[in-house]
């Protein structure tokens, strides 16, 4: 029997091509075109028959979007909002959804008309996740949770929420957890904006009151939402650290590098300036590297669910942020005191400043980065742990019931 794919690289194109004769970027609107992208199997094809795929190497995405691009003047990219839907909720409701789900919401995730977002840090658990105390009690088909959340990334503008909370107190806390996808318009989900340092409020706090989810809704078995919650973290580590640029010199550093060219390098002594170009040659260097492991990250995220390797990147995309964007204000000067912004409170996601209004932003924006998705203190007790086999920290509460945990 011969091992060749199903489809090839050359009927992919063909199939591509018979797409754009159907439904065309240029003449449709953004939905419509990703609805019939996947309908036709080209929104992940390495997804399985019927789910936006067939079955193929994920690297077959590439040519998918090569195919469209060269037949097209416009190019329908993920949603801005769709990160934690698409990296991390599509491959853990592929991997423990049930069939009716992934049919009703794989399409419209792909889409964007659905946003989701994460709800699994709490007040008292967010480094320790096992920890939560946001509790869900059967009620015949459904569940009544009652609890917290915080730091819930686009909360404001989701539709589906993925919420790991905890099903039986009378059992280790790692074991006691269960993962639910909750309808975030449902009564008793309330959202309450979190302004951050930049005026926005991309994070939010969610309280539960009662709110009633369907057993329906549940992903994986009870009891299972530890195994569940782990495909979602080690997938949003590989979805923040593959999302860099794809293309040498551009992204941020292409930012920092349109500073250091405007600048007038009359201004500072030579010996600073030196220092400054030294600091600029540095952040390139750590961008290029940034990027190469991005794109295996991103190969890592679309052959299946990753390992903990995935820590490797987020970290280093993290920490190298924030030294470039410090090094942006250094090269600023002076100008980069002041935060023209003015602080304004909105509730959206993104910006759209001249690059030094831009590079300011950033800079405040940038000190989540080692935060979110897991701090960089977690990243490093995982790669010592999970990947170079060191041993752990002492863990009293690993074996006795959660309830019997003391807390502050």
């Amino acid at each position: 029997m011969s091992d060749a794919p199903a489809i090839d690289e050359e009927e992919l194109r063909s199939r591509v091509r018979a797409l754009l004769e159907v439904v065309h970027p240029e003449r449709a609107d953004y939905v419509t075109f990703r609805r019939a992208q996947f309908d036709h199997g080209l929104a992940w094809v390495h997804f399985p028959e019927g789910h936006g795929g067939f079955g193929l190497s994920p690297k077959m995405n590439q040519v998918v979007r090569d195919e469209i691009q060269k037949n097209s003047t416009v190019y329908y990219d993920d949603p801005p909002a769709g990160l934690i839907g698409i990296g991390m909720g599509a491959p853990t409701l592929l991997t423990y959804g049930p069939e009716d789900l992934k049919k009703e919401l794989l399409p419209r995730l792909f889409t964007g008309e659905d946003i989701w977002c994460q709800m699994f840090s709490e007040p008292s658990a967010g480094s320790d996740v096992a920890g939560l105390a946001t509790r869900a009690v059967r009620d015949g088909d459904e569940w009544v949770v009652n609890g917290q959340k915080v730091w819930t990334t686009v909360a404001h503008l989701s539709k589906w929420g993925m919420l790991v909370a905890r099903t039986n107190p009378d059992v280790p806390k790692h074991d006691g957890l269960s993962y639910f996808l909750v309808d975030m318009e449902a009564p008793g989900v309330e959202v309450r904006p979190l302004y951050q340092i930049t005026g926005e409020a991309e994070f939010n706090e969610v309280f539960f009151t009662d709110a009633r989810v369907p057993h329906s809704r549940m992903l994986g078995k009870e009891g299972q939402g530890w195994r569940v919650a782990i495909t979602t973290l080690m997938n949003e580590r590989v979805a923040i650290g593959s999302g860099g640029p794809k293309k040498k010199g551009s992204g941020a550093i292409s930012q920092l590098l349109k500073l250091w060219k405007a600048r007038d390098h009359n201004s500072t002594s030579p010996a600073q300036t030196a220092v400054l170009r030294d600091r600029v040659t540095k952040s390139y260097i750590e961008a290029e590297l940034l990027r190469l492991n991005s794109l295996r990250a991103s190969a890592i995220a679309k052959s299946g669910n990753p390992g903990p390797e995935g820590s490797v990147n987020k970290l280093f995309q993290a920490e190298s942020a924030k030294r470039l964007w410090e090094t942006a204000i250094d090269v600023l000067g002076a100008d980069g005191l002041s935060f023209e912004a003015g602080y304004e409170l909105r509730q959206e996601v993104g910006s759209a400043y001249d690059p030094e209004g831009r590079s300011k932003y950033q800079f405040l924006r940038s000190r989540a980065n080692s935060i979110e998705g897991g701090t960089s203190e977690i990243m490093r007790n995982i790669l010592g742990e999970r990947v170079l086999g060191l041993p752990g920290e002492p863990r009293v509460d690993k074996e006795i019931a959660w309830k019997d945990v003391p807390r502050s």
